[in-house]
């Protein structure tokens, strides 16, 4: 849940990430990206990577295959899409989560909404969601109902306001797939969470 939620993964990365896909000394993670056909590295945080670790000691089951995540029962094979999407709507009504989607797709939703809140821009955000058009990421903006009323709200002054307060903030720039961009809005994601 936590790839779903703070990376913002689909369910097919998540399961097809393989044992081979994670480099422990480089603290990166390679997931292949089904959907463009490439793979992208992400920066392996510790609290993920403590959570992956527990995984693989404690729940994995023994098995040839080398995918990270396995059903628990026999045979042991790389999850489903319809075994994972179980799994996280189970947890998701046992935690009691009043959600209008449920699943992991409404985790990955979920990131880019709360990366959109802290301010990222689309570009930003598609980036990490792995979208190669920001056409593909447009559709989270439209879900930020509280900040378009915000935004609705305000008179042509605070307008003005708002954009100087912004103007004097220090953004730091990142060059696109930049592996310490990615970390940081890896870590501020699970910010979010705590």
């Amino acid at each position: 849940m936590l790839l779903l939620a703070v990376y913002g993964f689909r369910s097919a990365e998540v399961r097809r990430l393989r044992l081979d896909d994670i480099d422990w000394h480089r603290e990166t993670m390679s997931p292949p990206r089904p959907k463009q056909r490439k793979v992208g590295t992400y920066p392996l945080t510790r609290a993920i990577g403590a959570a992956i670790i527990a995984y693989l000691r404690h729940a994995r089951p023994t098995s040839q295959h080398r995918h990270v995540f396995l059903s628990l029962r026999r045979p042991h094979r790389p999850l489903s899409g319809e075994g994972l999407g179980t799994m996280v709507r189970v947890r998701q009504l046992r935690l009691g989560q009043k959600l209008k989607r449920y699943g992991p797709h409404g985790l990955r939703h979920a990131c880019a909404t709360y990366l959109l809140a802290e301010g990222f821009t689309l570009k930003e955000i598609g980036d990490h969601l792995g979208h190669s058009m920001v056409r593909a990421t447009e559709a989270y903006a439209k879900v930020d109902l509280l900040s378009l009323r915000q935004v609705g709200e305000f008179g042509m002054a605070d307008l003005v306001a708002f954009e100087a307060a912004c103007a004097e903030k220090e953004t730091p720039f990142y060059i696109v797939g930049d592996l310490n961009a990615l970390r940081v809005v890896a870590e501020l994601s699970l910010q979010g969470l705590s």
